[in-house]
């Protein structure tokens, strides 16, 4: 099986798994445990629209902040007060490079990196591409070294040079830990309050469910 790590585009028609570590994929990972399905859209308009002809719950950021409306943020820790009815959600980054991937989607990050790598495994032909959503184009040292956690699970596979150098820079937890908390996203998050956020984002395989995007809809 080969696996390669890519920058926000997505090249592969087979397996795909999208991480956003704060927060995207780890809110859809975490809202799964108690919300049927999950539609992710690009844009607010778009989600508001939605919502309108939908009895379900409305989440997402900009900038990481919270929109004024919506149910919850994109917060792994808010969205447990959720439950029961479907959701819709949009966010900065990791909706935004969902909707970019051709091949089947999966959702990754620490808290389900086990579980996403093995269903990535099961499902794919011969590829598994992981594709860090990052900031707006750039480089983001989270969805790296959360890239880099789910690739550990995939070492008995052909990995090209980005993915080997991802799983290398996981060796060291608390070294991974100590980066995450003082990226540029992670600081801005503390900022706008959402310290715990980033201390939940950073578990490691605390779920089992590997989301995936069929058809418009992430479930189980």
């Amino acid at each position: 099986m080969q696996v390669s790590l890519s920058l926000e585009r997505s090249f592969s028609r087979d397996v795909s798994i999208m991480v956003d570590v704060l927060r995207a994929s780890t809110t859809i990972t975490i809202a799964l445990e108690r919300i049927p399905y999950i539609i992710p859209t690009r844009e607010i308009e778009e989600a508001l629209t939605l919502a309108a002809g939908k009895d379900a719950f409305l989440a997402g950021e900009r900038g990481g902040a919270n929109i004024e409306g919506f149910n919850t943020g994109n917060s792994p820790i808010g969205i447990q007060k959720l439950t029961g009815k479907p959701l819709i959600i949009t966010t900065s980054n990791g909706t935004r490079i969902l909707e970019g991937i051709n091949g089947r989607a999966l959702i990754g990050s620490f808290v389900n990196a086990r579980a996403v790598a093995q269903k990535a495994v099961e499902t794919a032909v011969n590829e598994i591409e992981v594709v860090m959503a990052g900031v707006k184009g750039r480089f983001a040292i989270e969805d790296f070294l959360g890239a880099g956690e789910i690739i550990s699970h995939l070492q008995n596979h052909d990995l090209d040079e980005m993915a080997q150098s991802a799983c290398l820079a996981v060796q060291n937890p608390e070294l991974v830990d100590e980066y995450v908390k003082n990226s540029l996203s992670a600081r801005n998050l503390r900022k706008l309050g959402f310290s715990d956020d980033v201390d939940f984002c950073i578990q490691r395989n605390i779920s089992n469910i590997a989301p995936q995007l069929k058809d418009g809809i992430i479930r189980k």
